[in-house]
């Protein structure tokens, strides 16, 4: 090897009392130990509220049972120098359905995946076997442990054969030996020591050992029977010691108290192999035929035990050629004979010691690191002539959706919008919402321009001002929730409803395609709501309205425009003296963008360049008003934050392939973690509308492309790689969540979704040829570059 070799490895591991704990330890140090060159690593996997004093190498730690540390350990790995990932897979150490929360993890990287199976399954359930069938399709290569596990992946699964690698389970490489040096060093009786060792639980049989003993020792009543081995957790955590105890009643019962010896104790490796080297006979008493690998046995043939086992597949295989006996499952006298018959002809137990011994030559950790090593060389390589991160979302469309009202229609009645869905069927019970009223006009009026459809535009949106003039308040505020009943059920709305009506109502006021009278009626109403503009306080709430006033401000809309029209209806409308100035509007939309700098200027530090300590929800609108508010007036300020903030709003949710929002699960905080779900389809409409902002204003081609990005975040471009618009329905889903897509459609997601297409819907043709022009978007990786902000696993019986 020419370079150094990175390997990660997922499993759990040590000093956890785990088989495959050890065997994840054990083949780290063969792949490191056979080359200089190749560094490794470990994901530890740990079981709920389980803490471990872990060695070096282990550099990120999986809690099982939550969704969100695979998806960071995803990212981890993206971000990592790791050249390729060796995943220890057993159904049981992942949570989930089959153990499916591993592909959370597996579905989100870029580096080739070699997958050791410790257990395959002949005749699975269904969820086994969909599980079984993802892991063959994520990994570049599967090993497994025995010819028979191969047969089964090839016939049961039809894995290709070229993904299927055999290599046996590694074993420590001992002399062979008599067993008395070890019996003595370990103060053990037992002519002979007879052993089974492993986490004890009831498939291993040890019953029908036990039966077995009495007439075996009733001629060599020095035989000890040593049981070695501390319950399985998950048994003892379920069951307590009642197989233990069950055991114990049953010597008592058969007279076996000076023959039969418990050690309840979990073993480490070079003790556990001197308890072996010091036993005359190994005995695996299994209960199942489906044990498709067995370190336990590994290692007894490994050290040149003589041994007796059930014909389970992995003890078939293993013991063929005469290198062990083997006993039908539950047969007591087949066991009483198999000793007698070892013990009694010393000279074949020799030689059959000596086969088991030489077989496991092969199987020595050495050897076993240089096949793996062998199989990762040649993995990688492979990988590399046609594995491609820019692949990943090739299922994207290549063209925008057509614009689709249907299901915003369905929503619509002659009240307003059905605020949220029971999996698409509109939830009457939930009313209605000034806010999605607001946003559903920015939408409509960003569509209009580009849609011939008149009178289905204008029918929606005198429905929406209908319902904004009747919500708004006598001081000019407006309230937000009204029931089904037609009833309003606050006093008034929060300070971003009423950002979000004025930033409606703003659009409408500058909508050319829109009757004089219908563009008055919305100035009337921005004119009332002036006295509760000038006191809001929150900065979303501020930016909103700088956005709706900055439409009326550059279509450059005078007050006398309309004064004829509200004179004529100035009593048909809730009285107010005059529409407001233009000079009114301009000392509203600077004082509110400047108190954004202000904001800016207090909360943001080198690696943290926004408005405030926590990132929380609709964000790219403080961005996008920062950036209307420059195009407006030319304060350089104005546009030197918005940009800033919008870089890092790119830096902290731009994976360089998709879109990983700040979920609601907490929100994000300067120095803590980013919350990976619950994710809004907001943020991606709102970053659309925000990017095709900052284009316009500054001609930067990275920002049309990732305005097409976050557009896409809605088709299938984010990290679940779900589509969450219905292209029949027109229908949005509700967002991203840790177990999956969330199924309702509310109306906050199709307007979002409506508003984000409209606005790149007017530079569609120059984003496909942009991204045309450029691969996995090098530009907005170099940006980033220049500025690094704060981004944030064999049960061996």
């Amino acid at each position: 090897m020419n370079k150094q070799l990175k390997i990660l490895f997922i499993g759990t591991y040590v000093p956890k009392e785990c088989g495959i704990a050890t065997f994840t330890a054990d083949l780290l140090n063969s792949v490191s130990g056979e080359y200089n060159d190749v560094h490794c690593e470990v994901i530890a996997l740990n079981d709920p509220s389980e803490t471990y004093n872990y060695p070096e190498e282990v550099v990120f730690q999986i809690q099982r049972d939550r969704i969100e540390d695979y998806y960071r350990a995803a990212d981890y790995i993206n971000q990592s120098d790791i050249d390729l990932v060796c995943l220890q897979h057993e159904f049981g150490l992942f949570w989930g359905n089959a153990g499916d929360y591993i592909f959370a993890l597996l579905s989100g990287i870029n580096k080739p995946v070699i997958s050791t199976m410790h257990t395959v399954i002949r005749e699975p359930e269904p969820e086994y076997r969909v599980s079984t069938e993802k892991l063959i399709r994520y990994s570049e290569k599967l090993v497994v442990m025995s010819q028979t596990a191969v047969d089964m992946l090839k016939d049961v699964y039809k894995a290709p054969e070229d993904k299927i690698e055999l290599i046996f389970h590694g074993v420590p490489d001992y002399p062979f030996n008599n067993c008395s040096k070890y019996k003595k060093m370990l103060k053990l009786k037992g002519a002979p020591l007879v052993l089974t060792f492993g986490l004890l639980s009831q498939n291993k049989g040890i019953e029908s050992m036990l039966e077995a003993l009495p007439e075996v020792v009733s001629q060599y009543p020095d035989l000890v029977y040593l049981i070695l081995g501390a319950t399985h957790p998950t048994i003892k955590k379920n069951f307590g010691e009642a197989y233990r105890q069950y055991l114990k009643n049953k010597v008592s019962e058969l007279g076996l108290e000076k023959n039969v010896v418990f050690h309840d104790k979990f073993v480490e490796k070079e003790e556990l192999c001197n308890y072996i080297l010091a036993s005359d006979i190994y005995v695996s008493p299994y209960l199942s035929r489906e044990q498709i690998v067995s370190g336990a046995l590994t290692y007894a043939i490994g050290m040149g035990k003589a041994i007796v086992s059930t014909p389970y597949w992995y003890a078939q295989e293993m013991l063929s050629d005469n290198r062990g006996l083997l006993v039908d499952f539950g047969d007591t006298n087949g066991f009483k004979e198999s000793l007698l018959h070892l013990i009694e002809n010393p000279e074949e137990c020799d030689i059959m010691r000596k086969k088991a011994y030489d077989f496991g030559r092969k199987m020595t950790w050495k050897n076993v690191g240089k096949q793996y090593n062998t199989v990762f060389t040649r993995a990688l390589k492979s990988y590399n002539t046609y594995s491609s991160t820019s692949n990943k979302f090739n299922f994207l469309p290549s063209q925008l959706p057509e614009v689709k009202l249907d299901y915003l229609k369905l929503l619509t009645d002659d009240v307003g919008i059905i605020q949220h869905s029971n999996l698409g069927v509109p939830a009457r019970h939930h009313g209605y919402s000034t806010d999605d009223v607001g946003r559903a006009l920015v939408a409509l009026t960003q569509l209009i321009d580009s849609q011939k459809k008149t009178e289905e535009f204008w029918k929606l949106i005198t429905t929406y001002m209908s319902f904004l003039e009747h919500a708004q308040t006598d001081t000019g505020h407006f309230h937000n929730f009204m029931s089904y009943k037609r009833e309003f059920l606050d006093e008034k709305g929060s300070e971003d409803t009423l950002g979000r009506a004025i930033y409606g109502l703003g659009h409408v006021v500058s909508c050319p395609y829109l009757s004089k009278n219908m563009r008055t009626l919305a100035h009337t109403l921005i004119s009332r709501a002036m006295p509760e503009m000038e006191k809001l306080n929150y900065p979303r709430a501020k930016a909103y309205t700088v956005c709706g006033l900055y439409e009326m401000l550059r279509a450059g809309v005078e007050a006398d425009e309309f004064e004829s029209v509200f004179n004529s209806r100035r009593d048909a409308v809730k009285s107010i003296d005059s529409l407001v100035s233009k000079d009114a509007l301009e000392s509203v939309f600077t004082s509110h963008a400047n108190s954004l700098v202000g904001l800016y200027e207090a909360n943001h530090t080198e690696d943290w360049n926004w408005f405030e300590p926590t990132v929380t929800y609709s964000n790219a609108k403080l961005s996008e008003s920062l950036l209307l508010a420059y195009n407006y007036t030319k304060d350089r300020t104005y546009r030197k934050v918005g940009l800033a903030t919008l870089d890092f709003l790119t830096e902290i949710q731009w994976k360089g392939d998709f879109f990983d929002m700040v979920g609601n699960e907490g929100w994000y905080s300067y120095k803590g973690e980013k919350p990976i779900f619950d994710q809004q389809p907001i943020e991606a409409g709102y970053l659309t509308q925000a990017y095709v902002s900052a284009y316009e204003i500054v001609r930067e081609n990275k920002y049309l492309e990732l305005a097409k990005y976050s557009f896409e975040y809605f088709l299938g471009r984010n990290r679940l790689r779900t589509v969450m618009y219905d292209y029949s329905t027109g229908a949005v889903c509700d967002g991203l969540n840790r177990d999956g897509m969330n199924c309702n459609q509310g109306a906050e997601s199709v307007v979002c979704f409506l508003m984000a297409l409209g606005a790149l819907n007017k530079h569609m043709d120059k984003t496909l040829s942009t991204i045309l022009q450029s691969t996995a978007s090098d530009e907005v990786d170099e940006t980033l570059q220049k500025r690094k902000g704060p981004l944030s696993a064999n049960q061996m019986e």
